[in-house]
């Protein structure tokens, strides 16, 4: 915990009355940047504020910069990590353990051409990176030299100052934990070279020259540098020894698998064919961009299309960082900006146009990143295509430093992966999510010729959801709403509540409905069985209410609308979804498992119950429509095949097979990216631990956010790979059409996933048991 923290929450406590985090926040931050998770990672998770916040902070008189550096001296409060579970020395505890890397861009102060004033700003940020775990650090283009200096690249005098302090920031890294990229200008047989020099531990591991120089409307780089596109097997001297310099050097910790990356300069991502794609196809999972790049109307956005466009195309994590206040401004301007991909997904961006030296720091999932890669055999084929570049790259190894333990996670992780969260594109997603569905259905509608569609309504959330599709359907083809036959049919469980709403529901849309009361031939079916059940309906023992007395009410609403579909000439839709064929909450063959399509298959419980929001909200239907998907959302989800007991308490879901939020969490983690069960477990606790951490869903209701402990989210998560990988395949394997939704995969044997029906979990178990600090799982 540093001083800085710990001023904030006494100056809080201070006022009167008290302030809480979000008041605070909101009175005195800069507006939607404090909010109070993020006051309260100020105060007791020890996160470090920007510069900009740092700033606002001493303003008011609250804490100076250097408090973020110090350690308090008050004692440990509730608030704080606890000592047992946050601060465990355990590997499980250490991002490390996981392939995480902790990358940062930065944006040091510059002064143009003063070389000594730049290896200041390069050498405070390294040491300020250094505190704050940092493993890999990324400066600007010539950042040592500085850039917009034109035909001062060219004095003898610049030059060596350059090598000079060089040196001296090579000696300094050897009490450094990071790894620095430094941009500077050197000199290799009477040329000079724009160059990026990677150095570590005290010593320069390697120098990669820039490939491509800008000479077109404001750039000049062919009057001062010699192009370094063929540059390969050389050596330069640099920091006081000969080390290798060329475009064919990726650079590797020994220590951590995974942690490899290549270097390219500004031009480089511009051009046609970039030098960091031939990096990637020679292992590096991280790619740097050292870039200069004065700022114009929209660069910014451009930037952030080629960095979110090399990231996904390379398969690999992509980190640019240009050169900011400082530079000359004789006929440019420049915004420092700083931004980290990974896979297409943006973690983290810097403040521009901030005249203070910025840090902006994520945390890199290298496992994730090789993971798809192994999935994505065109990658593969791109490397075989382009000569084996593993097989010459030349791979700089050095020892992973820093400090071993919990140092928390720098990276957002959405609670809920497969929802929808991109604030601009929102309403795009959840209608594009919806549509999928509703084009899917029309299509098969339109195939078929079917003259009506058949659907249970128990007055829960799949059904209620495959209603919503079968209407926009219908409506899309300009057939009535009519031509939907929906049922509600009542069994030994069924509450008024949800036999209510699914009558209103079926009213509000003006469907064909009817009412079947499945309890008397559940109660023959039962009594020809000899069960159990049907005797103590006659008062003669006590009533058994087994998978059996399930499966016979489960299954014979299934044979009900098969064969009304058969009487009126339809297909039948199937309700189920993905998360249930996940887990196997479903029963198979004459069941909820089988229908003619199967229209939710590849949409998870979290996503229906966001969609159903979302059309709600956006008004997809009408307001009579909208008052029922209201009290369907807030009702407990429930199979309500089992009547309930002597206290009153119904059948509930996911007291039995765990809360829908975490299996869904599970399960993008373990069928998307592959990850093993101690991977999956470390994300889902650094996501759920704490309400105030995290991404929540955009609008998603306060009342309705958790919180769950390693234990919770360890044995739920046990009992999620039990069910996933030995007891629901064959389910999976027999099932219906029905379309894929989002890119977090979906479970037909026909698409995303293929596996034996025979399979057992123990792999998968004893990988959790061996690398999870719980006991008794």
């Amino acid at each position: 915990m540093h001083k800085a923290g710990s001023k904030i929450r006494a100056w809080r406590e201070a006022q009167d009355p008290p302030l809480s985090a979000e008041e605070f926040g909101r009175r005195y931050g800069v507006p939607d940047a404090w909010a109070s998770r993020t006051v309260y990672g100020w105060e007791a998770k020890g996160k470090i504020a920007r510069p900009s916040a740092q700033k606002r902070l001493a303003e008011l008189g609250i804490c100076r910069p250097e408090d973020w550096l110090e350690a308090s001296d008050r004692p440990s409060s509730p608030a704080d990590p606890a000592p047992g579970e946050e601060a465990g020395r355990h590997p499980f505890y250490d991002r490390r353990t996981h392939g995480f890397v902790r990358l940062a861009t930065s944006t040091p102060k510059v002064r143009t051409a003063d070389v000594a004033y730049n290896t200041a700003g390069i050498l405070e940020e390294a040491r300020r990176a250094d505190t704050q775990g940092v493993d890999l650090l990324l400066y600007p283009e010539l950042s040592l030299s500085s850039y917009a200096i034109d035909d001062l690249h060219m004095q003898a005098a610049l030059l060596d100052a350059v090598d000079r302090h060089l040196s001296e920031i090579v000696a300094a890294s050897a009490d450094l934990s990071p790894v620095l990229v430094v941009g500077a200008p050197l000199r290799r047989n009477g040329r000079i070279y724009n160059c990026a020099v990677v150095i570590a531990g005290g010593a320069v591991l390697g120098v990669v020259p820039k490939s491509y120089l800008p000479n077109y409307r404001e750039f000049y780089e062919k009057r001062w540098f010699a192009r370094g596109h063929e540059c390969v097997g050389l050596t330069i001297d640099a920091g006081g020894a000969e080390v290798p310099f060329g475009v064919d050097l990726i650079f590797a910790a020994r220590d951590l698998p995974g942690f490899v990356f290549g270097v390219e300069i500004c031009e480089d991502f511009w051009s046609p064919i970039q030098p960091g794609t031939r990096a990637a196809l020679a292992g590096a999972t991280i790619l740097l961009n050292l870039s200069a790049s004065n700022i114009t109307i929209g660069k910014s956005d451009e930037r952030h299309m080629l960095s979110r466009a090399s990231s996904s195309r390379s398969v690999c994590a992509y980190a640019y960082s240009a050169s900011g206040y400082g530079e000359s401004t004789t006929d440019l301007a420049w915004d420092g900006q700083g931004m980290i991909y990974e896979l297409g997904d943006l973690l983290v961006e810097s403040v521009r146009f901030d005249r203070e030296p910025e840090l902006c720091i994520a945390d890199i999932d290298t496992q994730r990143i090789l993971n798809d890669r192994m999935r994505m055999g065109t990658f593969n084929d791109a490397a075989e295509a382009d000569g084996r570049p593993e097989d010459w790259y030349r791979r700089i190894t050095f020892a992973q430093r820093g400090e071993v333990g919990n140092t928390g996670l720098v990276r957002p992780i959405r609670r809920f992966p497969f929802v929808p969260n991109r604030a601009h594109k929102l309403d795009e997603d959840c209608y594009e999510a919806f549509n999928i569905q509703v084009d899917g259905l029309t299509r098969r509608i339109e195939a078929t010729g079917a003259q009506c569609l058949v659907l249970g309504i128990s007055g829960g959330l799949d059904s209620t959801h495959a209603l919503l599709i079968a209407a926009k359907a219908l409506d899309k083809l300009g057939r009535p709403r009519s031509d939907i036959r929906g049922y509600t049919m009542p069994g030994f469980a069924t509450s008024e509540r949800t036999k209510g709403n699914a009558w209103r529901l079926m009213e509000a849309f003006g469907i064909t409905a009817e009412e079947i009361d499945i309890r008397p031939a559940a109660r023959q079916m039962l009594e020809d069985m000899d069960h159990p059940f049907a005797a103590s309906e006659k008062g003669e023992g006590e009533p058994v209410y087994d998978t059996t007395f399930e499966n016979v009410q489960a299954g014979l609403r299934t044979d009900y609308l098969f064969r009304l579909a058969g009487h009126h000439s339809g297909f039948v839709i199937g309700t189920g979804d993905l998360s249930e064929l996940a887990l196997g909450w479903c029963t198979y063959g004459v069941g909820d498992q089988m229908s003619h399509y199967a229209v939710n298959a590849g949409v998870p419980k979290t996503l229906i119950q966001y969609l159903i929001r979302w059309a709600e909200r956006t008004n997809q239907f009408d307001p009579s429509v909208d008052a029922v998907l209201e009290d369907i959302l807030a009702t407990e989800i429930s199979p309500e095949l089992v009547p309930a007991d002597a206290e009153g308490e119904i059948q509930s879901t996911q007291s039995i097979i765990g809360p829908y939020e975490l299996n869904d969490f599970f399960l993008h983690h373990v069928v998307r990216w592959g990850h093993k069960p101690s991977h999956v477990a470390f994300l889902a606790w650094h996501a759920w631990k704490d309400v105030a951490e995290g991404l929540w869903p955009i609008g998603f209701p306060e009342e309705g956010k958790n919180a769950y402990d390693l234990r919770a989210i360890a044995g739920w998560l046990n009992n999620f790979l039990k069910r996933f990988f030995a007891f629901s395949q064959f389910k999976r394997s027999a099932l219906p059409n029905g379309p894929k939704v989002s890119a977090g995969g979906a479970l037909s044997p026909r698409g995303d996933w293929r596996a034996p029906s025979d399979a057992v979990a123990e792999v998968w178990l004893a990988e959790l048991r061996e690398n999870v600090p719980i006991e008794d799982l």
